[in-house]
């Protein structure tokens, strides 16, 4: 085993970047720019007193992703460092899902969520996302005004994944809440982490009873023979996986479309997919800004960088898009998939293509409805909400004249 060289002790010894402050909500470009002068790997804090190692280089990243012998998903001996109460422990507990295994369990996790997803046919997703978007506006478009964060985007999505997972419409605000207070972090981690799992208890305790035609079901009947217990867990990633940071990508493709007027109009027009707004996003501040946490099985050294064991070695997407922003500028091509928002390796995304879809659909279905949305703030005032793992919006308040889907005329 290698040893830690006097320049990587004083690397540990740096003081860390504080990922949990207001001040990275607010504007996350002076932290990534502190995380990349520690070199490929930076010295970070999740929370207070829970710090992590960060990776803001992309071939170090990559290299990461693709190491399965030295680096596993499984935060269990980490865990045993923290206190109960950590506010990051929702987000980063192990569970026996797909996102936490490694290995043969990974495989057959992950090969029963896909074979379930491939049963949602793209014409009946984008049937649900049409049918979502108009009970929305049919609820604020007669105002003329709206808060497209708290009235359209994750209301959207609890619909949305409540019809896919087999619940009705009144308990997608449940969801929308729970899953809120759990990503924030902070004081009410703990009581979303809670709120959420009784839900999804509930919902593969009704499926487990009388199977429907919606995911849980499909997975309780996978041949890979999951256990009530598994298919839980593997509900419970994909409901907040899917969820959060999808509502967080139309959120905040839709402010940087919202907030370049000349940009808008190619996008009513149909000059420009609605697709190039959405890869934008992915590209330049793409929603789940650090994840993909690693753990190293034994101490080791990464791109020059002393990592411990048992300390959390984040994939920061948001410091990575940053420096190939500052690096290519605008020389790239719209519909270019260099960026690693859908991670890689054995754990890449597996239903990017549905998360893409719900995603245009929803944006492409609004503006037809409203076309002369107008942003109430620049974008420069809008605010953000706290927590070190996403880039999300807390409002995107806009106006537009008042307009039913139900009037003649309406729906397009």
């Amino acid at each position: 085993m290698t040893h830690p060289s006097p320049a990587e002790q004083a690397f540990s010894l740096a003081a860390p970047v504080r990922l949990w402050e207001d001040g990275f909500a607010r504007d996350p470009r002076p932290y990534y720019a502190a995380l990349r002068a520690h070199g490929p790997v930076g010295w970070a804090e999740l929370a207070p007193g829970v710090p992590a190692y960060v990776v803001t280089d992309r071939r170090a990243a990559l290299d990461l992703l693709h190491d399965t012998e030295t680096f596993s998903h499984d935060p269990r001996p980490w865990e045993a460092t923290v206190p109960d109460d950590s506010p990051v422990l929702g987000m980063m507990r192990w569970r026996p899902n797909t996102l936490f295994a490694d290995g043969g369990a990974h495989l057959r996790y992950r090969t029963s969520l896909i074979d379930a997803f491939d049963l949602v046919e793209p014409h009946d997703l984008r049937a649900r996302v049409h049918r979502a978007v108009h009970v929305l506006v049919g609820r604020f478009g007669p105002r003329g005004e709206a808060d497209l964060v708290g009235e359209f985007t994750r209301p959207l999505m609890a619909l949305v994944f409540n019809s896919l997972f087999g619940l009705p419409d009144s308990a997608s605000e449940r969801l929308d809440a729970a899953l809120g207070k759990l990503i924030e972090g902070g004081a009410q981690a703990a009581e979303g982490e809670a709120e959420f799992g009784g839900y999804v208890l509930e919902l593969i305790a009704a499926k487990a009873e009388q199977r429907g035609d919606d995911l849980p079901s499909w997975l309780l009947d996978h041949p890979a023979g999951l256990t009530p217990e598994e298919v839980t867990w593997q509900v419970f990633l994909t409901l907040g996986a899917g969820h959060e940071p999808t509502a967080n990508l139309v959120s905040n493709a839709l402010s940087r479309i919202l907030g370049n007027p000349a940009y808008y109009s190619t996008l009513t027009s149909g000059a420009r997919p609605v697709t190039d707004a959405v890869l934008e996003v992915l590209h330049h501040e793409t929603p789940l800004a650090n994840y993909g946490i690693h753990y190293a099985r034994t101490p080791v050294t990464l791109h020059g960088v002393w990592i411990r064991a048992a300390v959390p070695v984040v994939i920061s997407y948001g410091a990575l898009a940053q420096a190939a922003e500052q690096e290519r500028g605008a020389d790239r091509h719209p519909s270019d998939a260099s960026h690693l928002s859908w991670s890689a390796g054995p754990h890449a995304c597996p239903v990017k293509q549905h998360t893409l879809l719900i995603a245009t659909e929803a944006i492409e279905r609004l503006t037809q409805w409203l076309p002369d949305l107008e942003p109430v703030l620049p974008r420069e005032h809008l605010t953000w909400r706290p927590g070190p793992f996403h880039r999300s919006l807390t409002a995107l308040p806009v106006r537009f004249s008042p307009r039913s889907p139900d009037q003649p005329g309406g729906r397009p």
